[in-house]
């Protein structure tokens, strides 16, 4: 992804910082392609820039921006961003170099070329050079000597995707419009409307298409899929557009140029107006395709994708976004990371939606439309933990009203604005009637048993750890776990001494699941038969992730209960070439639907981990299940 600022990285952090109230810096550096190291420097640089008006707060890895004296940050802001004038810069260099090139019917001399910009002719070699890796994954390349002169070299189509995706700001940002063209555009869009950013994008191609055709710069034959959109409706639109156009500057545009303007318009973002939405048809493709990658999702994670209202959306969005990759329209995606990060499970789902996509199209996804992708998948999983949310809550309050109401203020902070709050004295609170509550907290001791998870508190309490606590009380009951810590990973209530195995002595992958499988098989977690289906799973794809992680999984019918083991190895083995430090070993239950929360709540605990290399060591080192219980906690 190019970032805003290529060579003004202050700036281009803060540019992000204004528009996320936290980030990691993590996640920064990964954004950036520099270390971490660099971002905590760079954040230096800029509190100092900012001298009093605001202020880059980091805590534990992330980063948050504090804004004290607006007027004042806005100019120390401007300040930042405004460092480079054109030739100052080696991204505006390249810019400008691309532009002569782009528009030369001669070889342009190096020397000529580096008088014209007032710099030096080493600098200029440097530039070019740097240029020159920018366009090799556009098929472009600049022919000839510094020299003797130099002339860009590749199809015309791939030259214009360049300048979208990289330069038309810097090339046409002050390009003169027509008057005449702007009331023909004005007018057709009256009756085709669109959202604004499409307009302006679809403004960029008809802009950058005029120019290049009247300087005789023609796009030329396209490939055959291409011409299969004239077919489209708003292929028509474009075409009667482009005819009034053309009848205005006395020129007739061929199909090509047509189909090159079109394209911003079938691949453009999701209308978040539903009748815009609905006016374009469905490709015929894109419902065969969603089922495969429910399918998939459902086969490899044993997630039911029920149908909730997104789910048109979400096929319209496929068909835009498959669009785009067969016509190579790049949309910028700036939450690729945080995405990752917020959401690890939702992304693993969009990881599996591409691999189906690549297979059924032939299409490779980009990360960035993957990230668009896992948006959509936190979207449902986001409805499904709404859905779990507790609904009805029950305290138990000792003391006297006053104190009861302390409670219920606090708790009103960090629950779910739906949730129905109940206050009961000791001497009113009965078992019969604490049993219909989905959740129970107290500040004294209940001289009885109940069936839902009791939490206990203190009138005064920390609301981050009761927070986390009565997440946990989502997935547990009081028979599965007793005492519900604020540790954030339930699977750690989850893995019992009897699931966790030191695999220190193993160097074989196989040989060391098949042992945690029958020790699992004699204490009656899994059934006799679990190995055997498990292999036969594996057939069918591999289980082994990224980053050393492991997730053999597969239905299990010892009892009705999800299974959680973990295995760890203190040096890494080779599996079908991957390397492996933790197993996450998973037995499903027949039933998988009745502990679906949990089990997703499982599968984003990997997935969070997966992305830790030093959890991963930290596991993999453990040799005792105490050990692992410590390595195995965090707070929210």
């Amino acid at each position: 992804m190019k970032n805003l600022f290529d060579d003004n990285r202050l700036a281009n952090i803060l540019t992000i910082m204004r528009k996320s109230t936290v980030l990691s810096i993590a996640s920064l550096a990964a954004r950036l392609g520099v270390s971490e190291r660099t971002i905590r420097n760079d954040i230096k640089s800029i509190n100092d820039a900012l001298d009093d008006s605001a202020y880059i707060e980091t805590d534990q890895g992330k980063c948050s921006l504090r804004i004290f004296d607006l007027n004042a940050f806005q100019y120390a802001y401007s300040k930042i961003i405004n460092t480079d004038d054109l030739m100052n810069s080696s991204t505006r260099r390249m810019e400008y170099i691309f532009g002569k090139l782009m528009r030369a019917y001669e070889p342009l001399l190096t020397d000529d070329l580096a008088y014209e910009m007032n710099v030096g002719r080493t600098t200029l070699v440097s530039d070019l050079k740097k240029l020159r890796s920018l366009i090799e994954p556009y098929d472009l390349h600049v022919e000839g000597k510094t020299s003797k002169g130099m002339l860009l070299r590749g199809s015309e189509m791939n030259i214009r995707r360049y300048v979208m995706d990289n330069t038309f700001e810097a090339i046409y940002g002050d390009y003169p419009q027509d008057e005449q063209i702007i009331k023909s555009v004005d007018k057709a869009f009256e009756q085709y409307p669109v959202v604004s950013s499409v307009r302006t994008t679809f403004q960029n191609y008809l802009t950058l298409m005029i120019d290049r055709f009247l300087t005789g710069h023609y796009i030329g034959r396209l490939p055959d899929s291409y011409y299969v959109l004239s077919a489209r409706s708003a292929f028509r639109f474009v075409e009667r557009l482009l005819n009034d156009i053309g009848n205005s500057l006395h020129v007739e545009f061929p199909i090509e140029e047509k189909l090159f303007v079109l394209l911003p318009i079938i691949g453009m973002r999701t209308p978040t107006d539903t009748d815009q939405m609905y006016a374009v048809s469905l490709d015929e493709e894109i419902r065969p395709l969603l089922e495969k990658i429910i399918q998939k999702i459902e086969f490899e994670l044993n997630i039911t994708i029920n149908t909730h209202e997104f789910t048109e959306e979400f096929m319209y969005h496929l068909m835009f976004m498959i669009n785009r990759l067969r016509y190579n329209i790049r949309v910028d995606n700036p939450l690729v990371e945080d995405i990752k990060e917020k959401y690890p499970l939702a992304q693993r789902m969009a990881e599996i939606s591409a691999e189906v996509i690549e297979q059924e199209m032939n299409l490779k996804v980009t990360p960035e439309e993957i990230g668009f992708l896992a948006s959509y998948f936190g979207v449902f999983l986001e409805v499904s933990g709404m859905q779990r949310k507790q609904r009805r809550m029950a305290v138990v309050c000792g003391t006297g009203i006053v104190t009861s109401r302390l409670i219920t203020v606090q708790l009103k902070k960090i629950v779910d604005s739906a949730t129905d709050i109940q206050v009961f004295s000791l001497t009113g609170a009965k078992p019969e009637k604490l049993n219909t509550y989905d959740i129970v907290l107290s500040t004294v001791e209940l001289p009885f048993e109940l069936e839902k998870p009791v939490i206990y508190i203190r009138e005064i309490f920390n609301e981050e750890e009761l927070r986390s606590r009565i997440e946990k009380a989502d997935y547990w009951s009081k028979e599965k776990a007793p005492f519900i810590d604020d540790n954030w990973y339930v699977m750690a209530s989850q893995v019992k001494e009897e699931t966790f195995f030191d695999l220190s002595d193993y160097t074989d992958y196989e040989e060391a699941v098949n042992t945690m499988i029958e020790c699992l098989t004699d204490e009656e977690l899994v059934d006799a038969a679990f190995q055997e289906r498990l292999w036969e799973r594996e057939k069918m794809g591999s289980m082994v992730f990224d980053r050393g992680i492991a997730m053999p999984h597969t239905m299990q019918y010892a009892n009705e209960e999800l299974m959680v083991a973990i295995g760890v190895f203190n040096q890494p083995i080779l599996y079908k070439d991957a390397p492996v430090k933790v197993i996450f070993m998973l037995g499903l239950p027949k039933d998988v639907i009745t502990q679906e929360d949990l089990l997703i709540r499982i599968y984003d605990e990997i997935m969070t981990i997966s992305k830790d290399d030093e959890l991963i060591d930290g596991l993999s080192r453990c040799q005792t299940y105490p050990e692992l219980l410590r390595i195995l906690y965090k707070r929210k």
